[in-house]
């Protein structure tokens, strides 16, 4: 398939690609980051470089690109994990603007399935928890696949040395599940360590 991974250059997106591209997929990574692209393509993947709050931008990449499935695994975090609070509305804003302009990008090239990513646990009432029930309904709406992750831990995520509480899921694994429920029916997939 041609999958167009948006927030390839994130940590799961890294280790996604060269999943994908071992299972024989052709995979189109868009950063919005110039400095990237050189790893996206060291990984396997077609670099895109576009901003997802560019939606003309957007709408003609994706076009161009012709995927038959959008893995959405953007955010907007910070690279310390203490200063995550301060990034609340930045990544509420890319779940929520940033998800439906992927989406309509989807609408004008075909109406590739879509996948999103989104979190297993329950955040505080605000612009975070509203974020992701907007993004989990407007998903579910185009008959896609919402990939609810548990707190990642392992090599390049914040818990690099320690264990987080549940829902928890190691990275790798929460790459090798991602890539697995590809053809999913539409729906919420929790992907933590526990066995589904």
């Amino acid at each position: 398939m041609r999958i167009f991974l948006a927030g390839a250059s994130g940590v799961i997106g890294q280790r996604l690609i060269p999943r994908l591209v071992k299972e024989g997929h052709v995979v189109g990574g868009m950063t919005r980051s110039a400095g990237k692209t050189e790893l996206l393509a060291r990984l396997g993947a077609e670099p895109i470089l576009c901003d997802v709050f560019d939606q003309d931008a957007l709408v003609k990449v994706v076009r161009d690109f012709a995927p038959d499935v959008i893995l959405n695994e953007l955010t907007d975090l910070p690279d310390e994990a203490e200063k995550i609070g301060d990034h609340v509305e930045l990544n509420a804003r890319i779940r929520t603007e940033g998800n439906q302009n992927l989406i309509e990008a989807a609408r004008q090239s075909g109406s590739p399935k879509i996948l999103a990513q989104t979190v297993a646990w329950r955040l505080q009432a605000g612009p975070g928890a509203d974020a992701v029930a907007e993004l989990e309904r407007s998903v579910l709406a185009e008959g896609g696949v919402v990939l609810s992750y548990g707190q990642f831990y392992g090599p390049g995520t914040y818990y690099e040395q320690r264990i987080p509480a549940e829902p928890r899921v190691q990275i790798d694994h929460a790459a090798d599940r991602t890539v697995e429920l590809l053809d999913a029916p539409s729906g919420v997939v929790v992907i933590t360590d526990q066995p589904a």
